[in-house]
C-alpha cells in the first residue's frame, strides 16, 4: 500500500487515534501503533522486550532501540512510540535484567544515577552482545518486519551499546545518541573494543553529540570522530547541538525542546534514506 492510499484509508477514522508524521519532502500520513511486551530467555535470564508498532497491516523496518541506565521508563518508550509511528517494529530490551527485577524502572535522581551506574559497570560486554544478537534475531523471526531492513538507535549507554550492535552484518543503519564510552571503552566488566572494531560496521552510522555534555568532552567527541573519518569507506555522518547530555529525555532540566525536534527530525530522515521504510 502506498503512502497515498495508507492517508486516504485512515483519514476517515479519528485523528485522535493516531500519531502525524511529517515525512519532511515525502507526503503526509498517519500510522496508529500498538504497544505490547515480549520476553526472551538470554543465557537463562528473563529480558522483557516493550515493542512499539504499527497497528496496520504490513512488513516493516525493525528496530532494536536501546534505553540509557534508566531504562524503559516513560521518557524513553515515549521515544520507541513515536519512532514506530513512522513506520516500524521497534523492541526496546530492558539492559539490566540480569541484575533488575522484570519491569524495573530507574528514578533519573541521585540513587538511581548510583544504581544505573552500578548496573552499567557489573554487566559483562558480553552480555549486551548477547542481547543484541537475541533481539535481532527476534525481529528477524517477526512476521511483520522486513528482515532485510533492520537498524538499531540508543541513547548514552544504549548509544554504545547501539555502536556494538552496528557489528553485526544484518544492521544496516545505527543512529548513536550522545554515546558514552566509546573513547575510552568504559562499558561494563572490562574494557569494550568497541572504538577498534568499528571497522567492521557495514551500514550506515550517524552519530549525535551535546557539546555541553559533561561525560563526552570536546577531547573525546575528537577522538571518536577522528578515528571513524580514518576508517575507508565507513558511511558515517555526525551532528553537534549546543545541548547537555541527555537532551531528550523530556522529564529533566537538561531536556531542550527545540533542539530534540531537530535532532528527531534528523533521525528520522536518515533512517528514511537507509531502511527505505515506504
Amino acid at each position: 500500500m502506498s503512502p497515498f492510499q495508507l492517508f486516504w484509508n485512515l483519514k476517515k477514522c479519528s485523528f485522535s487515534q493516531f500519531i502525524i508524521l511529517p515525512f519532511f519532502n515525502h507526503c503526509l500520513f498517519l500510522l496508529q501503533i500498538i504497544r505490547e511486551n515480549s520476553a526472551l530467555k538470554v543465557d537463562g535470564s528473563l529480558m522483557r522486550l516493550y515493542v512499539a508498532k504499527p497497528l496496520q497491516e504490513g512488513c516493516w523496518p525493525g528496530i532494536l532501540f536501546y534505553s540509557d541506565i534508566y531504562q524503559l521508563g516513560p521518557p524513553i518508550t515515549r521515544l520507541a512510540d513515536r519512532l514506530a509511528g513512522y513506520g516500524y517494529v521497534v523492541a526496546a530490551p530492558e539492559i539490566f535484567h540480569r541484575r533488575e527485577p522484570l519491569g524495573t524502572i530507574i528514578e533519573p535522581n541521585d540513587l538511581g544515577r548510583l544504581r544505573g551506574n552500578d548496573n552499567a559497570l557489573s554487566t559483562s560486554i558480553a552480555a549486551y552482545d548477547d542481547d543484541a544478537s537475541a533481539t535481532l534475531q527476534w525481529l528477524d523471526e517477526h512476521p511483520s518486519v522486513r528482515s532485510e531492513c533492520l537498524g538499531t538507535i540508543g541513547f548514552c549507554l544504549g548509544g554504545h551499546i547501539a555502536f556494538r550492535a552496528a557489528l553485526s552484518r544484518e544492521v544496516k543503519a545505527t543512529v548513536c545518541i550522545y554515546p558514552t564510552g566509546l573513547q575510552d571503552g568504559k562499558l561494563g566488566i572490562g574494557i569494550a573494543d568497541s572504538l577498534e572494531r568499528a571497522p567492521e560496521i557495514g551500514g550506515s552510522l550517524f552519530t549525535i553529540f551535546g557539546s555541553l555534555d559533561p561525560h563526552v568532552s570536546p577531547e573525546a567527541r575528537q577522538k571518536i570522530l577522528a578515528n571513524l573519518a580514518s576508517i575507508p569507506n565507513l558511511n558515517h555522518q555526525t551532528s553537534l547541538f549546543e545541548c547537555n547530555h541527555t537532551f531528550m529525555r523530556d522529564d529533566g532540566a537538561r531536556w531542550d525542546p527545540q533542539r530534540s525536534d531537530e535532532c528527531w527530525n534528523l533521525i528520522t530522515q536518515f533512517l528514511y534514506d537507509k531502511l527505505k521504510c515506504l
